[in-house]
């Protein structure tokens, strides 16, 4: 059973272009941002930011931030979603070299960009969220896994126990 939940995770994960990124202030707040992403390996998950938006600046001072994914044209009771508890940071100058490739995916029409575009004075920094749990929203009438009410359910879309 575990399988076709960690197999919705990734769906979700791979099928969407957008997050909503949450990050704590430093005076307790919850700040949340929707940005753009990109998945590597369904554990890291990129984003362009400016250092000095909030949610950067509170990445800096909290680096344990939530993640949700999901598809908000789904219709009522067939949605999807993935919660993701993760540790961010930004990528150092020195280390864009070799995260660059995976930061950056031909899709949505989202442009490329080098690690030139990012080192030094640039406006915008790259950052990455490092997943430590995953969640699925199981709806309520979910065929296998509904129980009347929404909930959330561990999944991990590291692992292919489908298939093999």
């Amino acid at each position: 059973m575990a399988a076709d939940l960690d197999a919705m995770a990734r769906r979700v994960i791979d099928g969407n272009h957008y997050m909503t990124l949450g990050t704590q202030a430093a005076d307790g707040r919850i700040r949340l941002s929707p940005v753009y992403f990109t998945a590597a390996r369904h554990t890291d998950f990129y984003w362009l930011s400016s250092p000095e938006a909030h949610h950067s600046r509170n990445v800096e001072e909290h680096p344990e931030v939530e993640l949700v994914i999901y598809d908000s044209t789904a219709r009522v009771g067939e949605a999807e979603a993935v919660y993701v508890a993760a540790t961010a940071r930004r990528i150092a100058d020195d280390e864009l070299d070799d995260v660059i490739g995976e930061a950056f995916h031909a899709r949505a029409g989202a442009g490329a960009f080098t690690a030139e575009d990012l080192r030094g004075d640039a406006d915008l920094r790259l950052y990455v969220a490092h997943a430590l749990r995953w969640d699925v929203h199981v709806p309520g009438r979910h065929p296998l896994h509904g129980t009347g009410l929404d909930r959330r359910v561990p999944a991990d879309p590291t692992q292919d126990r489908g298939r093999g």
